[in-house]
């Protein structure tokens, strides 16, 4: 059976539509400084599209971002087609922009050793009375780049969905995964039903081309490695 939406092509969507159908399948960078000021306005008029009412914006101040993000909202509200409301949001996009530019981006933190990552997630698991299985998602440098809570159990058990893992890493655009649960009850072997969930997401990683380091157990005072027990 034949899907009616999969059938709408480019050339069927609204001209308004087509910078946020074009940032959600090819990234912000593909867009232009004009297709990113018309999602900020969201609508033109019924003589100009928004993309063109913001080729006109653009071109009154000569290309020049800098000097449209110092525009007070009285000068914005003078294009015909931009209310109070429009020339705001734009306003606070580029603020925005301003502040970002002004922060210093956290430091990444690199992992090199399964101690690494226990020293990272003890605080997350410390203290719990319950399961909980996470992930650490890793760059291509071994940097930190997420932490994600999978799932929430009892005492003695919780789940670690491949669906939701995996997603998250593609997401995420991880290249390494790390697991890694607790045992509330202080023991650090790792049950049969640890190691079988472990090596079947090994190898549904390699369909993905998503490496899976270490599966860590964790209790409150020490840790258990997978990976340094040549278990994987």
């Amino acid at each position: 059976m034949v899907n009616y939406e999969q059938r709408i092509t480019l050339k069927d969507w609204a001209e308004d539509d087509k910078p946020r159908e074009k940032l959600v399948l090819h990234g912000r960078r593909h867009l232009s400084d004009a297709e990113l000021i018309a999602i900020l306005i969201g609508s033109g008029s019924p003589e100009e599209t928004a993309v063109e009412l913001s080729k006109r914006i653009l071109g009154s101040y000569g290309g020049d971002l800098f000097a449209l993000g110092n525009t007070p909202v009285n000068d914005l509200c003078r294009f015909r087609g931009i209310g109070e409301a429009k020339a705001v949001t734009i306003i606070a996009a580029f603020e925005l922009g301003r502040r970002r530019r002004e922060e210093v981006a956290p430091e990444l933190k690199k992992i090199i050793s399964s101690k690494d990552i226990y020293e990272l997630m003890l605080p997350v698991f410390a203290d719990l009375h319950h399961e909980e299985f996470w992930i650490v998602l890793l760059n291509r440098g071994n940097f930190v780049i997420g932490q994600y809570q999978i799932s929430k159990g009892g005492q003695a058990g919780t789940v670690a969905d491949p669906k939701i893992i995996f997603k998250i890493a593609v997401e995420q655009n991880a290249a390494y995964i790390i697991l890694m649960h607790n045992h509330p009850s202080g023991n650090l072997n790792p049950s049969p039903e640890d190691i079988n969930i472990t090596k079947k997401l090994i190898e549904a990683g390699r369909m993905l081309d998503l490496l899976i380091l270490d599966h860590l157990i964790i209790t409150n005072k020490s840790f258990y490695s997978l990976c340094d027990e040549g278990i994987i």
